[in-house]
C-alpha cells in the first residue's frame, strides 16, 4: 500500500506553517504587508523550496515588492527554519508572487457580468 503523503509534502506543509509565523513576527520591513502564503513546493532532492505568496488587500505591484523583500531576507528565514525543523539541510527559499487569486476574482466578475447581461437580454425578449 503506498504512503498517503510523501515526505516532500509533509516538509512543505511544515515550512508553510513556520514561515507564516516567522514572517508575521520576525520581518519588520514596512514594505512587507500582510503576507499570505498560498503554497510551498519543494524539489525532489529537498534543496529548493518555492514559496507562493499574496498580499492581503494589496495589488500586484505590492505583492511583487513583498516577494523581493522576502527573497532578500530568505537567508535569515532559512536560519530560523533550521532551528525549527529537524532536517539535515533546510531548502533554499525562493518567494514568488502568486497572481492566481487576483486572476480568479477577475474571472468571477466577468462571469457575473455575463450572467447579468444574459438575464437582462432574456427579460427584454420576454416582454
Amino acid at each position: 500500500m503506498p504512503r498517503e503523503f510523501a515526505r516532500a509534502d509533509r516538509v512543505a506543509d511544515a515550512i508553510q506553517r513556520y514561515l507564516a509565523n516567522m514572517i508575521q513576527q520576525e520581518i519588520r520591513d514596512p514594505r512587507v504587508g500582510m503576507v499570505n502564503i498560498n503554497s510551498v513546493t519543494i524539489s525532489r532532492d529537498m534543496a529548493y523550496a518555492k514559496v507562493y505568496i499574496t498580499v492581503v488587500g494589496g495589488d500586484e505591484q505590492e505583492g511583487r515588492t513583498s516577494a523581493e523583500v522576502l527573497n532578500k531576507a530568505s537567508g535569515f528565514l532559512r536560519t530560523l527554519l533550521a532551528k525549527e525543523l529537524d532536517m539535515r539541510t533546510v531548502p533554499k527559499l525562493n518567494f514568488n508572487y502568486d497572481h492566481t487569486s487576483v486572476r480568479g476574482q477577475e474571472l468571477s466578475s466577468l462571469i457575473d457580468r455575463a450572467v447579468a447581461a444574459d438575464k437582462a437580454k432574456s427579460a427584454d425578449e420576454d416582454e
